[in-house]
């Protein structure tokens, strides 16, 4: 692992080497509620068995396809990755106006629960994973919309606005997640554009997100939703309980460096040394949080508490 301070030394913490990577997609999952199938990528070592799963969930308007500089990065290192199309996807092309628009948060995360329903039909779905996944840690992550959709599974409630209630959709299978320039706080924290058009952020509840979670947020995020700045994504880490750590990236917008792709519209702060502290950050997270190893968890915050010049800091309660 090489967590690079911002154009000076890197330290240097070892990490095992990549394997190759066996990438299956579309895999189809029927969804007669949904409208449309589910479209399903997997990504998977080569090599090795007992491997953890991560269910990845994308920003508003991506796909399967994007996010290829983490989901590559873990698979190669020991994770079996699966990134579902959600309805909102530019792919799928949904109508203005679509009945399905006012509760598209909530069918993004049945969509994850359906995926993780039908585990032996995606591991059927790569050549040679069979028998070889870690069913006892799963975890899931995402990015800005994507991150709310992943945290509802760890315990976020989001105020339904339909039925004014905030229902419990956690699940117990995962164990831990990774919440990626997620939005914070609803109420008066929203600009007046926010709270008109994406319903979804008006009323969402920290306080029963007790699974153990990475936060990650650029402190130059400022995406206009908020009025208080890109402070409102640290949100999901001051308002949560215990277990939790928040990766402040210095310098990143909503991109994080380009971590949805450097050639994307989505990007606007490219910057492969920040993405790269994220692939490193996650991944060690990821192992220790659900129990595999600390060794690499205890060495990046190590190497950036100590870096004369960090690319960003890592605190955790």
């Amino acid at each position: 692992m090489t967590v690079t301070a911002s154009g000076t030394a890197a330290t240097h913490v070892a990490t095992p080497a990549p394997v190759p990577v066996v990438s299956v997609k579309p895999v189809t999952l029927e969804a007669p509620d949904r409208g449309e199938r589910l479209r399903v990528r997997i990504s998977a070592p080569a090599t090795g068995s007992e491997l953890p799963v991560i269910i990845f969930s994308h920003g508003f308007g991506s796909s399967l396809h994007g996010y290829g500089a983490l989901t590559d990065f873990w698979a190669a290192h020991g994770f079996v990755v699966i990134q579902p199309t959600h309805l909102d996807s530019r792919t799928v092309r949904l109508p203005q106006g679509d009945p399905r628009i006012p509760r598209i948060w909530r069918s993004r995360v049945q969509d994850l629960k359906r995926i993780l329903d039908q585990l032996d039909l995606l591991e059927a779905a790569v050549p040679g994973l069979g028998g070889r996944l870690d069913r006892s840690r799963i975890a899931a992550a995402g990015h800005s919309f994507g991150g709310q959709t992943a945290g509802m599974l760890l315990g976020l409630r989001v105020l339904d606005p339909v039925s004014n209630r905030a229902e419990d959709l956690s699940d117990a299978r995962i164990k831990a997640g990774v919440l990626l320039a997620t939005a914070g706080r609803g109420g008066a924290d929203l600009t007046p554009f926010a709270a008109e058009n994406l319903p979804w952020l008006k009323g969402p509840d920290f306080t029963h997100l007790t699974t153990p979670a990475l936060v990650v947020a650029g402190d130059d995020d400022d995406l206009r939703m908020s009025v208080r700045g890109p402070e409102w994504l640290t949100d999901p880490y001051h308002l949560s309980p215990a277990p939790k750590s928040l990766l402040t990236l210095f310098g990143a917008e909503h991109s994080l460096g380009g971590i949805t792709g450097y050639d994307v519209r989505e990007t606007t702060d490219e910057n492969p040394e920040r993405v790269a502290l994220v692939q490193q950050v996650t991944w060690a997270y990821l192992r220790h949080a659900l129990g595999i190893e600390d060794t690499g968890w205890t060495a990046v915050r190590k190497a950036l508490s100590e870096s004369a010049d960090p690319m960003g800091r890592i605190t955790s309660k």
